[in-house]
């Protein structure tokens, strides 16, 4: 099976140190069904309200390293949150969930719980949170340090101009120049052009 509903004691195993407590205290309150799963290339976790009885339902990748598995669980917890206040009334990544997790991200930086470069990103997050961790640039290069790392693995912006590399699947690129804040690359096979982030992760 792909997924496995966690035993709160066993949360423990994914969270950075000093951080058990305050999430057990939320997933115990607002009685949530927590779920770990295998990665998922399109989102790391997921929310889904309590409806017909059912308890409110938040699944996180199992294979995040800590801070960013802690990051996930208060983004979805955010979103938990900002329904408990509004339901549906407003949009998914809107001012309201913005304002859910930039207050509970805060709480948990004055814990002091992440490292300093991690630290540094998140208080930049507060500003204006992303709607995905994976769209903030600064957050995904901090936090990719603290993956742990496959032999052969690299963010495209460390790879020189003209490298070959492939991503998942097995199709192959070769990395071109940068177009803005993405790096054009074109697939080898097709010679079709594609951009890339500059911290996709791929191999080399």
């Amino acid at each position: 099976m792909s997924k496995q509903e966690a035993p709160l004691h066993q949360l423990k195993q994914y969270l950075p140190p000093d951080s058990f407590d305050d999430v057990a205290h939320y997933l115990l309150h607002y009685k949530v069904q927590l779920t770990i799963t295998r990665e998922r290339r399109t989102i790391l976790g997921d929310y889904r309200n309590s409806v017909a009885g059912k308890n409110h339902r938040i699944s996180v990748n199992g294979n995040l390293n800590p801070y960013a598995f802690l990051i996930t669980l208060l983004h979805e917890l955010a979103h938990l949150f900002t329904y408990e206040r509004f339901g549906h009334r407003v949009q998914a990544h809107g001012a309201e969930w913005k304002n859910e997790f930039s207050k509970v991200l805060a709480q948990f930086l004055l814990k002091k719980i992440f490292p300093a470069d991690i630290n540094k990103a998140l208080l930049q997050t507060l500003q204006n949170p992303a709607a995905s961790s994976c769209a903030d640039t600064s957050l995904l290069r901090a936090l990719h340090k603290y993956d742990h790392k496959d032999e052969g693995v690299q963010l495209i912006e460390a790879l020189p101009q003209g490298a070959v590399f492939s991503i998942k699947g097995g199709r192959q690129f070769r990395k071109e120049e940068k177009v803005r804040k993405r790096f054009k690359c074109v697939e080898i096979a097709t010679g079709k052009v594609y951009l890339f982030s500059p911290v996709y992760e791929v191999s080399v």
